[in-house]
């Protein structure tokens, strides 16, 4: 009896131990999620923020290059102070959704969304041999938070444009309802993936660009759209384009 009691001490000592240990491990756990969450929103932003320092690098360049042009400097610099402001509260955005904070959807016109965009991005894509077909109902709506579907967006742009340079093609975008949902689609007639690439296009720190990739850009996309219940795929061809869809709620 004396022999089975010690192993009953010692067997609960063991036991106490490992759940010592447990605790340890559980208390650097979260404070290594804490540290993965601030990188993927240090990438993030970095990656966001280059999307809208270009032009408004840009448009400061405008601006000095012009400077017997009044008017022209200042719709340059009205221009670059906006962009400014959106980066601002795009770095707003992407550390609340690294934080796990929600934040205030509302009804946001796609079409408007979309043109705002462009605005932002200032190149003309006509310069590139990129013709932009733009194809959405001006009352369509959905429920969102405006500024975090924008870099969606703009993400899905921009790679359609790197796609088809320097040859040039045809951007699409379209947008149509679908009852209950919204469905958005950011079409290129570029280089396209390849087949044993499109399993792994979202995941982070993949990337398919061998110069300026960083595999963010696309599961940064795909992370926003899941926080609105929604889903997004993609759909490509080899020399002949690629294909993403995006599907939202109309309200939430």
């Amino acid at each position: 009896m004396a022999r089975l009691s010690e192993k009953r001490v010692c067997l609960h000592r063991k036991v106490k131990y490992h759940q010592q240990q447990v605790e340890v491990l559980k208390a650097q756990l979260n404070s290594m999620q804490g540290l993965a969450s601030i990188g993927s929103a240090t990438c993030m932003i970095a990656h966001e923020i280059n999307n809208l320092l270009t032009p408004i690098s840009n448009y400061a360049a405008l601006a000095l290059s012009n400077s017997h042009d009044k008017a022209l400097i200042e719709k340059a610099l009205i221009k670059a102070v906006k962009n400014c402001e959106r980066a601002s509260k795009v770095m707003e955005s992407i550390l609340a959704l690294a934080n796990g904070q929600k934040q205030e959807k509302q009804n946001c016109g796609v079409a408007s969304m979309v043109e705002e965009v462009f605005n932002c991005l200032c190149r003309d894509f006509a310069k590139d041999g990129i013709t932009v077909r733009i194809t959405i109902p001006k009352d369509l709506t959905i429920c969102a938070v405006p500024v975090q579907i924008q870099q969606v967006l703009m993400n899905l742009i921009l790679n359609a444009r790197d796609a088809m340079l320097p040859g040039g093609g045809t951007l699409s975008i379209k947008a149509s309802d679908n009852g209950e949902n919204v469905s958005l689609e950011v079409c290129d007639s570029g280089c396209g993936i390849k087949p044993e690439n499109l399993s792994k296009i979202f995941e982070p720190f993949f990337s398919t660009k061998k110069d300026n990739g960083t595999g963010i850009g696309l599961a940064f996309c795909k992370r926003i759209v899941d926080e609105h219940g929604g889903t997004i795929t993609v759909e490509s061809e080899i020399a002949k384009g690629s294909k993403f869809t995006i599907t939202l709620p109309k309200q939430q």
